[in-house]
């Protein structure tokens, strides 16, 4: 005799007693008839299919199930499967893709069990749709058919859904049937795992399901969707979702809150761009000072223009930066949202993130060969620009103006020019030339005028015409800050 104890009968019932309790209580605990669930297939037997669906009691399902339309087998052992819970016991858990047979009996029980039935929509009528479930006519009303986007309620008609069966009177002659109700259980089941785990700050990988006015919407488990709102999109600037992501597109984002509205639903809410991380990071390897690039006019305002040059990062030509051709008073006049336009970057700091650019300047500076083209003394031809008190300004050339001061027209050879207005040509002499300070002083040809101080006509000029202040005023600033706060 050795030193090992045999267990007396008792006991071995005893633990065999405690081993059945405990996968009992395990499965009444996780598993309720009614509930989806998804396991993997350990072997086929006979008719019968045996699942491992998590926990100590395999799930068994008819082997029919598993079959495609033509007699086939869908799934091996190996393979993962999903199916309703018809059936608990301390020996096993039944299992069916859906509820069978035909009649009224097994519609009342397909009710009780709250076990979906496969049905087919058949046409649609006054409130909603004609549905054919186990062999009888049904009514879905067009509320609780729960398919997102549809458009035409004809073009569900032909199409195979599951659906729970609500309510069963007059011994069949009513039936009505709901698949949205199917769609909100799954939906509360697979968000409860969900929540489970997913926390503020995480990480997700989800598809693209549908976009809308402002955002789109990305699967985080099946029936289960988070809300990416336009702004948090892309560091970009976009007007519309579909400038970002297309339903299908497989795409990353971080969880930014998870709350419940008003009405108790959970509302999940991401950022694509909070992954990809901070634009301004790598400006100071991409952008340079002095540098023409391409950019994107995001939006107008009325000291100038905000011009995107990297995803997220903008950069503002101020009004006086817009163009040599013509004094602007609008930025409308010359650039609208959303073109693309050359700009030259005069200024990056990084540390209030503020890029100063001059869409002008990417032009070309005209004055720079204006000694060469309007040399002393010669005659030129232009286009009355305004009239002021100070004189005549006239353009020259594209982003080029000379004056013919007041002093000249009150001259008996000047008078003839005080009729001039506005748009009208005009032939004068070069008398003076400042490209440094941008002037050019003009006479009318024969004339030999005496110098004049035209500083006060200029700073009129200046103040009205396209210097307002160079670069961007305290005002401008202040302008920016606000509207990058709002």
């Amino acid at each position: 005799m050795t030193g090992d104890i045999m267990p007396s009968a008792q006991e071995e019932n005893a633990e065999d007693f405690a081993a059945m309790l405990a996968a009992h209580e395990a499965t009444a605990i996780r598993l309720q008839p009614g509930q989806k669930v998804k396991g993997t297939v350990i072997t086929i037997s006979g008719d019968n299919v045996f699942v491992d669906v998590g926990i100590k009691v395999d799930g068994v399902m008819e082997r029919k199930d598993i079959l495609d339309a033509e007699g086939k087998q869908s799934v091996g052992p190996g393979d993962s499967v999903e199916a309703w819970v018809i059936g608990v016991s301390s020996n096993e858990i039944r299992l069916s893709r859906s509820m069978s047979g035909s009649g009224v009996a097994a519609l009342e029980e397909a009710r009780d069990a709250a076990l979906p039935v496969d049905g087919r929509i058949t046409a649609v009528c006054k409130g909603g749709y004609t549905v054919e479930v186990l062999g009888k006519s049904a009514f879905c009303p067009g509320s609780q058919i729960g398919v997102p986007d549809v458009e035409d309620a004809a073009s569900l008609v032909g199409r195979g859904l599951q659906f729970l069966v609500t309510r069963v009177e007059n011994h069949g002659r009513n039936i009505v049937v709901s698949h949205r109700a199917l769609v909100d259980r799954e939906r509360a089941e697979h968000l409860e795992t969900l929540l489970d785990t997913l926390k503020i700050g995480d990480t997700v990988e989800g598809k693209i399901t549908r976009l809308a006015p402002f955002g789109a919407f990305m699967e985080l488990a099946p029936s289960v969707e988070g809300m990416i709102h336009l702004s948090e999109l892309s560091w970009a600037h976009i007007t519309a979702a579909d400038e970002a992501v297309t339903p299908g597109d497989m795409v990353r984002a971080k969880v930014l809150s998870i709350a419940k509205d008003d009405k108790g639903r959970v509302r999940i809410s991401l950022s694509c761009k909070q992954v990809e991380g901070d634009p301004w990071a790598h400006v100071e390897e991409r952008l340079t000072t002095g540098a023409v690039v391409q950019g994107k006019v995001t939006r107008l305002a009325p000291f100038g223009a905000f011009i995107e040059l990297l995803p997220g990062v903008e950069g503002l030509a101020h009004i006086s930066e817009l163009s040599w051709a013509k004094r602007v008073s609008k930025p409308e006049d010359v650039l609208t949202a959303g073109e693309s336009v050359a700009v030259k970057i005069k200024d990056i700091n990084l540390e209030s993130r503020r890029i100063t650019l001059s869409v002008r300047d990417a032009e070309g500076d005209p004055w720079q060969e204006a000694a060469q083209r309007f040399t002393v003394g010669t005659s030129v031809t232009g286009t009355v620009e305004s009239k002021s008190r100070y004189g005549l300004f006239v353009t020259l050339a594209p982003g080029i103006t000379g004056l013919l001061p007041a002093g000249v027209i009150k001259t008996k050879a000047g008078a003839h020019y005080s009729d001039l207005d506005k748009g009208d040509a005009v032939t004068l002499v070069v008398q003076n030339l400042d490209s440094t300070a941008h002037r050019i002083s003009l006479v009318p040809e024969g004339v030999e005028a005496t110098p004049t101080d035209d500083d006060k006509a200029w700073k009129q000029h200046a103040r009205v015409g396209d210097a307002r202040g160079s670069g961007m005023t305290l005002m401008a600033q202040a302008l920016q800050n606000a509207l990058k706060k709002k």
